[in-house]
């Protein structure tokens, strides 16, 4: 129950927004990435790189009210040590979205003084806001821009065409659809993807990604099992779907003749998870070496590297 099948999502909507990024590169100073900082290194599309050219990069890691606070700092000095400008945010809440228009002019600061050299004071700062599907994209610029300029949805996919949008502080932002990368060939990035929702629940195997969050909670945060679930953190067990028939049976969720009823136990597991009920966790951690992404960016964030240095995906 708990082998799942390869997860992959690459709508054709994606390859043209890739096209889009590509031709409206040059109209942009910077970009400013979204990460959701429960999965730091996993909601990072390595094709960014590429496709941004070393622009200046603005790191946001997004939903940090639901990761956990000691591991988001972690990340926080992760992307500082590899020459990222990072701001930390909760866009629902507004939390820290103030710092985003500082934390750009620090960054573009010497492009700026440019500007004013050539009397050019004043003139707008344009940014592209890139993302992968369901990491907080338009709920962000709708806290920058004060109103609902952009559709958000807790949906994946929900953006589907550029948007520039104008906010204070003479910044304008050029709004992108959610691009995950063509083939999610590391198989544990896929599932902390779909933990968070960034890929459509339809396509998923609900019961064993259930399964496979439960062991991870059991492994790493044992406490929010025992609390939530009344799952001792010294239980045994010899796979996840043992811990989901488990937390079926101590909530009560059995079929007729009192088997678990592990469908609607998994969707409780998802839907707990990604509402927080289970407590602020991050899936991931710094020195996870297990992320595709993360052999290619132990180069950095310098943007002063050769242009060869982003063509596999460094940042």
């Amino acid at each position: 129950m708990e082998d799942m099948k390869d997860i992959q999502w690459f709508p054709g909507h994606m390859a043209k927004t890739r096209r889009m990024i590509q031709k409206s590169l040059p109209l942009v100073d910077a970009v400013a990435e979204l990460l959701d900082a429960r999965l730091p290194l996993s909601s990072r599309n390595p094709e960014f790189d590429r496709l941004t050219r070393r622009k200046p990069r603005l790191v946001i890691l997004n939903k940090a009210d639901m990761a956990d606070p000691v591991l988001t700092q972690q990340w926080v000095e992760y992307y500082q040590k590899r020459g990222a400008a990072v701001i930390t945010a909760d866009s629902k809440s507004g939390k820290g979205v103030k710092s985003f228009a500082p934390a750009l002019r620090r960054l573009l600061a010497p492009q700026l003084a440019k500007y004013e050299a050539r009397g050019m004071k004043g003139r707008p700062i344009r940014v592209m806001i890139l993302g992968i599907p369901n990491v907080g994209k338009s709920s962000l610029i709708n806290r920058l821009a004060g109103g609902k300029r952009a559709k958000a949805e807790d949906r994946a996919g929900v953006t589907r065409v550029q948007q520039w949008i104008k906010i204070d502080g003479g910044v304008e932002l050029l709004d992108t659809p959610g691009v995950l990368w063509p083939k999610l060939e590391d198989q544990e990035v896929a599932c902390r993807l779909a933990f968070t929702g960034a890929v459509r629940d339809e396509v998923l195997d609900t019961e064993a990604l259930a399964a496979r969050l439960l062991v991870f909670l059991h492994q790493q945060y044992p406490k929010a099992l025992e609390e939530r679930y009344r799952i001792a953190p010294d239980c045994t067990y010899e796979t996840g779907f043992a811990l989901l028939e488990q937390m079926a049976k101590n909530r009560g969720m059995l079929l007729s003749g009192g088997v678990p009823n592990t469908e609607r136990a998994a969707i409780a597991v998802i839907d707990e998870f990604r509402g927080v009920k289970l407590g602020r966790i991050t899936l991931e951690r710094p020195e996870d070496q297990r992320t595709p992404q993360t052999a290619s960016q132990q180069n950095g964030v310098d943007h002063g590297k050769k242009a060869s240095d982003g063509a596999d995906g460094t940042v």
